[in-house]
């Protein structure tokens, strides 16, 4: 069975995962998977993937497998497997030889083998796309704890690739998807943690507790190299070198137009809107590493809960397995052996229940019902007060708005202004003056981050700093720096 490939008009239309799969994919490729013997049929697929067209099995033929050899691989893997359930009329009584064929024309008609003619002989191969989807399902099977170490230490040499340009977009968009990877196994640990503790709740035996939380829990679940997290030594340590990198790419125009002229020509044919969105998309994964630490320690709580949790449930168990039971049991067979005065028991002398033992019954007390609630309007002085309070917040609070309005107010159709010609005779002017202070410095940092929420802050004008010398002025000291109007396109020459 052919698989459809993708359209041009797909692509030119944006199409989404939910429409693209079945694209890719046979209709009925999850059939078999989807049966009562799922998981036998999975288990033929990893043995043929394994065997014949995975990528650790020998190179193929090129003109493929032929059916034989296929059906034999099946019939040797039918011979170790359970009796498989009753489905679509085939009994598990059938001789093995045809459940092999029935199986094997149940993988044709689902769309992972594809036979092809080779004079009269069958020869069978593996549609590409269908190949590399087993692959991804084995894998994600197979997937057992992961070494940070590695990871962060690949991320951390490609962005110094990038940035000595030995390296282009190719090897960014690369390490983004590796940073997304690398939190998202980070997150999902955590989740995985309390999945296997609610499993262990659920066993009767205190040895199978014990194993399933040293086999599940510790062995598999846990990132290899967890011990070495906090450590000088750890290339995690690193992460803060590789943020600052990483803004540097944005943040440099010589790398931002390298790097997004090569994904406008490698990417986006030349859409250089397009390609921006993608450079932006893929620094956004890179700085999400500044969150692991946020990560890290959510993950931390789960494992102290999770240990908690067990060793409560251990301590438990080996506490209700006192010689009690035994004691119990010795009485009896003593007792019925006729050795009465050698009786003994584990309770104390005296009545084990006895009035004078139980508990004294709640003395209810009376109290008085709570009296009416009074209503106490203010004076006029108190809201008198409270409207200045209010007007002086007003005042010292600094919006894009008012912040524009005082630059258009004194710039007076001027296109420039220094700060020392700035006239400041109220507080709302004094915190005027502050903020445009702080923006002269956020939009001349090397930060892109900083100068972004500058220049949304900036309605209209531009602030940038005049020199290093600290001014002193009779209301407020500080960095000289100029206000310039920003020009509309139709005034620029």
């Amino acid at each position: 069975m052919a698989v459809p490939q993708l359209t041009q008009a797909s692509r030119r239309t944006g199409a989404t995962a939910a429409t693209l799969l079945f694209e890719r994919l046979p209709d009925r490729l999850f059939a078999p998977l989807s049966s009562v013997n799922r998981h036998r049929y999975w288990a033929l697929l990893c043995r043929l993937h394994e065997k014949r067209f995975g990528p650790d099995a020998p190179l193929p033929p090129s003109q493929g497998f032929s059916a034989r050899e296929i059906v034999q691989d099946i019939e040797d893997e039918l011979l170790t497997q359970d009796i498989w359930e009753t489905e679509d009329g085939y009994s598990p009584e059938t001789p093995i030889n045809i459940r092999a064929l029935q199986v094997f024309h149940r993988f044709e008609e689902a769309g992972w083998f594809r036979l092809e003619k080779l004079g009269v002989e069958k020869r069978v191969t593996m549609q590409p796309t269908v190949n590399q989807f087993l692959t991804i399902l084995v894998s994600f099977a197979e997937t057992g704890p992961i070494f940070l170490s590695g990871k962060i230490r690949s991320i951390d040499l490609n962005i110094q690739q990038v940035i000595e340009g030995k390296a282009d977009g190719d090897t960014l968009s690369e390490t983004a998807e590796q940073a997304r990877n690398l939190l998202e196994h980070v997150r999902n640990t955590g989740t995985n943690i309390r999945d296997i503790m609610e499993a262990l709740a659920r066993e009767t035996t205190t040895a199978e507790y014990v194993r399933r939380f040293f086999s599940d829990y510790i062995e598999q679940v846990f990132i290899g190299d967890y011990r070495e997290l906090r450590t000088k030594e750890h290339p995690l340590s690193r992460r803060q070198q590789i943020i600052r990198a990483v803004e540097e790419l944005s943040s440099s125009e010589t790398h931002r137009a390298r790097l997004i002229s090569w994904y406008a020509t490698k990417r986006c044919a030349g859409d250089r809107h397009k390609a921006d969105t993608l450079f932006e998309k893929d620094i956004h994964r890179l700085l999400e590493l500044n969150r692991i630490d946020e990560y890290l320690d959510r993950l931390d709580d789960e494992i102290r809960r999770a240990n908690r949790r067990a060793l409560a449930y251990l301590d438990y168990r080996l506490r209700s397995l006192r010689p009690v039971d035994h004691l119990v049991k010795q009485a009896i067979a003593t007792a019925l052996a006729g050795n009465l005065p050698a009786v003994s028991d584990p309770f104390p002398p005296g009545d084990m229940i006895s009035g004078d033992r139980l508990a004294e019954p709640r003395k209810a007390i009376d109290r008085a019902p709570p009296s009416s609630l009074r209503r106490q309007r203010p004076s006029d002085a108190q809201i008198a007060r409270a409207r200045i309070m209010l007007r002086a917040r007003e005042a010292r609070s600094v919006t894009p708005p008012k912040l524009a309005e005082f630059v258009v107010g004194r710039l007076a159709g001027a296109d420039k202004m220094t700060s020392d010609k700035l006239a400041l005779s109220t507080i709302a002017d004094v915190r005027a003056y502050q903020a445009l202070a702080g923006l002269g410095l956020a939009m001349s940092s090397d930060s892109r981050r900083l100068q972004l929420s500058a220049t949304a802050m900036a309605k209209g004008f531009r602030v940038t700093l005049v020199d290093d010398t600290e001014s002193k002025g009779t209301l407020i000291t500080g960095r000289p720096f100029a206000i310039e109007r920003r020009k509309a396109p139709a005034e620029k020459p």
